[in-house]
């Protein structure tokens, strides 16, 4: 279990635990003008949950793994904003909608050519077999409006590949933040917002998360403290 101000992730049904990155995702991604948003790979359902207590928007929260969809479902219902969340149980690649999306958000698995676990949904939530960075924007750009925005989070490392395939896949990036962990640190994460549609170039932002270790920065404080319980 993880407890937030406004919500508790019971997550032990769940491949990938609650972590930084989606904390971080959930209350960085602009969600201010959303009226239909959709979570890929929700897991827990934190990100949707997140975003649900930052808007007013209808929330899908889209996840191939049964027993992960099934909690997160019990855990968006638990929360003050279970009537604007619907948890599904299925594949981002072949979903459909009926209407496009304002805004799509995905924590989405990375790991390419690490070793992978014997756990095989551990491996699913992890790995990129199942949803390529290829694919998940290839899928966002069909189920986005014209003008709607995908936010991931990502590793640094991997920030050119996913801006140079997403302008193949009609997608621009507009705002990008550089998330370390200390001052003297590089960069590890990447957040990045994609818009539908040509854009000029994107606004770059650095994210420190630790003024010093243990110690938040002010920027994390900001960013996290309507979620976070000692913030």
């Amino acid at each position: 279990m993880f407890k937030f101000k406004q919500f508790i992730i019971e997550q032990e049904r769940c491949a990938m635990k609650v972590g930084t990155d989606g904390c971080l995702l959930g209350s960085w991604a602009d969600v201010s003008q959303v009226r239909r948003l959709l979570d890929i790979g929700t897991g827990t359902g934190l990100v949707a949950i997140m975003c649900a207590q930052r808007c007013e928007a209808q929330i899908t929260g889209l996840e191939i793994d049964g027993e992960a969809a099934a909690q997160a479902a019990e855990n968006a219902a638990r929360s003050p904003w279970g009537s604007r969340i619907t948890i599904i149980n299925g594949d981002a690649l072949s979903y459909t909608a009926d209407e496009p999306f304002d805004a799509i958000v995905s924590n989405p698995p990375f790991f390419s050519s690490s070793l992978k676990c014997p756990d095989k949904a551990r491996t699913r939530a992890r790995h990129d077999d199942t949803l390529s960075c290829p694919a998940l924007l290839k899928k966002s750009a069909e189920l986005l409006r014209h003008g709607g925005t995908l936010s991931v989070i990502i590793p640094f490392d991997a920030l050119g590949l996913w801006c140079n395939e997403a302008l193949f896949k009609g997608l621009s990036p507009r705002r990008i933040t550089h998330v370390s962990t200390l001052p003297h640190k590089s960069a590890k994460r990447a957040l990045v917002e994609f818009v539908k549609g040509a854009h000029p170039a994107p606004a770059i932002e650095t994210l420190t998360l630790e003024s010093s270790p243990g110690c938040y920065s002010p920027q994390a404080v900001a960013l996290l403290r309507d979620f976070y319980l000692k913030i």
